[in-house]
């Protein structure tokens, strides 16, 4: 029986040896690529909109978890937690530098999240689940089930930011009604998966107080992030068959980051993490670059100089470097997040690395 046991550990010493290089080589891949986004940062950081600056934020609250958590292991791992460490010394400069041109370039909308704008406000997952394919919808809609102008709305009641100290975890009807409704395609699921996880962290108690709808009376609001992601898995495996395109790659991204941070270890698959990967300009270290549109980018920012009371839009904004605010913002918030579930998952046979 020793003898059989040791011929065991022969076999599967190799292995752990192969793990472990696989491991320390895609943790290398993800540190060089958010160096590369952080740079990027650190030169645009007074052009990227809110919603480009909340993606840097949450990468800066994933790698102090990444760093505070990052197994002692070897000397590997050690040189890496270091480099981790420099990195996020400089996200923390460049993040405080974006944050304040925010404030200064829109007051107004900087007041409505700046709660979103604070690391802290985001709490990174400490146990892990995965989504189920039962609950995908029957049906999607074939257009977004809400404008951007109620989200905001919505969020700005949960924050309490509404009004100068305004009370939070405020939930009103049609909020309700459409951050529960069934059937929304991609943005509209982000969205309403984003909701609960807002509310949740600002520590508001009960979302769903009030809903009396018999067929929803045992649902709580980790069930709909459950239905949402699930359905949001659908959506990036349809995605992967169809092949990615410069329509789809955002909100693949942008569901592996909401998700992942949510708690749903299934996202981080480990061609999807390439996928991300391959999407970042050498050049200039951002994702969603397009070449073809910097002409007409430079004189939509001339534009927009003679206008300066004009709102950006939040979604998106395309830098005169041709470089995409929001795909980079989803970008380096996703491979934050696949960094963080790689350190902090301990059972190897549940890494997706190999």
């Amino acid at each position: 029986m020793r003898t059989r046991r040791l011929e065991v550990a022969a076999v599967l010493a190799p292995l752990a040896l192969l793990a472990s290089v696989s491991r320390a080589e895609v943790i290398d891949d993800l540190l060089s690529s958010l160096s590369r986004g952080a740079s990027f940062l650190e030169r645009q950081h007074a052009h990227i909109n809110l919603d480009g600056v909340v993606g840097f934020i949450m990468l800066q609250a994933e790698l102090k978890e990444a760093v505070r958590t990052w197994p002692h292991t070897d000397p590997i791992s050690w040189a890496q937690r270091t480099s981790a460490v420099a990195l996020l010394k400089w996200l923390d400069q460049s993040s405080a530098k974006a944050v304040a041109a925010l404030q200064e370039n829109d007051p107004a909308y900087f007041r409505e999240f700046e709660p979103l704008l604070l690391w802290k406000f985001w709490r990174i997952p400490q146990e892990w689940s995965s989504t189920d394919p039962s609950l995908v919808y029957p049906s999607t809609m074939t257009t977004e089930c809400y404008d951007e102008q109620l989200s905001d709305n919505c969020l700005t009641l949960l924050l309490g930011t509404w009004k100068m100290n305004g009370t939070p975890c405020i939930v009103t009807k049609p909020c309700r009604d459409t951050m529960t409704r069934f059937g929304c395609p991609h943005y509209s699921l982000s969205h309403q998966l984003l909701y609960f996880m807002i509310g949740k962290m600002k520590g508001c108690s009960d979302l769903l107080k009030g809903d009396t709808r018999e067929s929803r009376l045992n649902m709580t609001e980790r069930s709909y992030q459950k239905i949402f992601c699930s359905n949001m898995m659908k959506t990036n495996m349809d995605i992967i068959r169809d092949g990615l395109n410069a329509q789809t790659v955002d909100i693949f991204t942008e569901n592996i980051l909401i998700c992942g941070l949510a708690g749903f270890s299934d996202f981080y698959k480990a061609d999807w993490l390439q996928h991300i990967l391959k999407l970042q300009d050498e050049e200039v270290g951002c994702f969603g670059r397009d070449m073809n549109v910097v002409s007409q980018i430079i004189g939509d920012e001339l534009l927009e100089q003679l206008q300066p009371h004009r709102r950006v839009k939040r979604r998106e904004k395309v830098l005169p470097d041709g470089c995409s605010s929001h795909m980079t913002a989803v970008a380096v918030g996703a491979l934050g997040g696949y960094l963080n579930y790689y350190l902090t998952e301990q059972d190897i046979t549940k890494r997706p690395l190999l």
